[in-house]
């Protein structure tokens, strides 16, 4: 009989699982404990609280350090971008994904602004909810899918020519081919099979892209350069320009 042991540290003939720390803030009691309920089920995975304000959560997060926390973005002292800035103020290595039922550009620039690792719809299934805890760190973008076009559809600016504006940017035209990839939220591996490239050549690129825009993750460069018109209309994408 297998006996997991809550640390992940396992016993003679056990499998040992690396453990994620999750911490959910909601005020909806019956969505965080049944996230609670989720997030202890898995073998990987271990919540280590279930709060409903930001006070509560920043306490908590600096006491327990967790890896991951879902962060309502509609909390009843303050909000969750208030709270995504405190975390990563605080917790700086910890990932915070935010849960919204209701995504519109300016909220989602916003939480991204603060430090938010993605977002994820409230109504999403537990699967994607947790295969977006399990995402590796820095690798992809976290969108919910009907989320990115609100994002980028309230970001759009001017007329320029996206080739005119790369220019300025210091991106090359692979760099640009790269950058509407990410927009479209793919990560490094998924990217070099679109662009037949290594691995290695494509995380380059992305590295490339992230230091002439001055982001430090995928998400944050999507949001600068759909602020600079780098990236397509979401409603022309997969057009060829």
């Amino acid at each position: 009989m297998s006996v997991r042991l809550s640390t992940g540290v396992s016993i003679i003939g056990v499998r040992r699982y690396p453990m994620t720390r999750i911490l959910v803030v909601d005020d909806q009691q019956t969505l965080a404990g049944a996230l609670e309920i989720a997030i202890d089920a898995q073998p990987d995975m271990e919540c280590v609280g279930a709060v409903g304000t930001v006070e509560e959560a920043v306490r908590l997060a600096v006491a327990e350090n967790p890896d991951v926390v879902l962060m309502d973005l509609h909390l009843p002292d303050l909000d969750g971008i208030e709270g995504t800035r405190r975390i990563r103020r605080s917790c700086p290595e910890t990932r915070v994904l935010i849960l919204t039922g209701h995504a519109t550009a300016g909220n989602l620039t916003a939480a991204a602004g603060a430090g938010a690792a993605g977002f994820i719809a409230k109504d999403s299934a537990f699967p994607d909810i947790l295969a977006a805890i399990r995402a590796p760190v820095s690798t992809r973008i976290l969108v919910e899918s009907l989320a990115l076009p609100v994002l980028l559809e309230g970001l759009r600016t001017g007329a320029q020519s996206r080739a005119d504006r790369a220019k300025r940017a210091g991106l090359t035209g692979r760099e640009l081919e790269v950058l509407t990839l990410m927009g479209e939220g793919l990560d490094p591996r998924a990217i070099a099979e679109r662009l037949v490239v290594s691995v290695h050549t494509a995380r380059g690129h992305v590295k490339n892209v992230l230091m002439k825009l001055d982001a430090h993750s995928q998400l944050e460069a999507v949001l600068v350069a759909t602020r600079a018109g780098l990236l397509p209309d979401p409603r022309t994408r997969g057009e060829r320009r």
